[in-house]
């Protein structure tokens, strides 16, 4: 295999306490840690081992944002990427719009496999994988939790709701990494000096001809509702009684 190609989304840190503008007109973002999205960091971490493994010869981590995301694109490259490509919009990017992007830099660079997070923490939505792979008309195995590649096809493990499945697509394909596909690694400090004489490339959408598509408008923004205080019941009896005063049950 030549060439893996890894997407990598600029999102809030999970560990950061989301808030709400008060306006309602989307998060606040001001001053908020940003990270790779955990599961983009996954995607990464299994391209890192295949070539490690001797099965890669060159890794490139895509993100598609503002200027700001270099700086996860450069923890990708301190992980171990070889370069790094910033697709460069400030505007907010639906699925299909990143799929499309995506592409056509799929088309400058044609990996022989490309790996995705399941989904960002930011949407939830994990439609970019599937759009991709339609729009490049090639395989696709979501929620992976275990990759093996065998010559020009590769072994996948998926997480299903039924328990797992096992299937085997041809290559090129996109994959999208499941939580249980590996740990990334820990980025140290050397390695974070080494990245920054790695190449990153920034280019735009309009240079990828691409347009965006603004499917979805967003009306407003608001916080969960905070969760009532739970009651302690003696016995069960008690626990029905509750619920029923609560029309929970009949």
């Amino acid at each position: 295999m030549r060439k893996i190609l890894v997407g990598v989304k600029r999102v809030v840190d999970y560990n950061v306490r989301v808030r709400v503008k008060p306006d309602g007109t989307g998060v606040a973002l001001d001053g908020v840690k940003m990270s790779v999205n955990p599961f983009d960091e996954i995607a990464l971490e299994e391209a890192l081992r295949i070539k490690e493994r001797g099965e890669a010869a060159e890794i490139v981590a895509v993100s598609i944002g503002p200027e700001d995301a270099q700086q996860q694109l450069r923890t990708a490259l301190a992980m171990g990427a070889d370069r790094a490509i910033l697709v460069k919009t400030t505007e907010a990017i639906e699925p299909f719009t990143a799929a499309q992007a995506m592409l056509a830099v799929i088309k400058n660079e044609k990996p022989d496999l490309v790996i995705v997070g399941k989904q960002a923490i930011d949407d939830d939505c994990a439609q970019t994988g599937p759009m991709l792979a339609a729009l490049w008309d090639r395989p696709q195995a979501t929620f992976c939790s275990k990759l093996e590649l065998k010559g020009s096809s590769a072994v996948i493990v998926r997480e299903v709701d039924a328990g797992l499945e096992t299937i085997e697509i041809d290559l090129p394909a996109v994959i999208s990494a499941d939580l249980r596909l590996n740990e990334p690694r820990y980025v140290k400090l050397p390695d974070i000096m080494k990245a920054k004489k790695k190449p990153l490339d920034v280019t735009d959408l309009a240079t990828l001809g691409v347009a965006i598509d603004k499917g979805l408008t967003t009306l407003h923004t608001e916080a969960p509702k905070p969760r009532s205080k739970g009651v302690i019941v003696k016995d069960v009896a008690e626990l029905v009684a509750a619920l029923r005063k609560k029309g929970l049950v009949s």
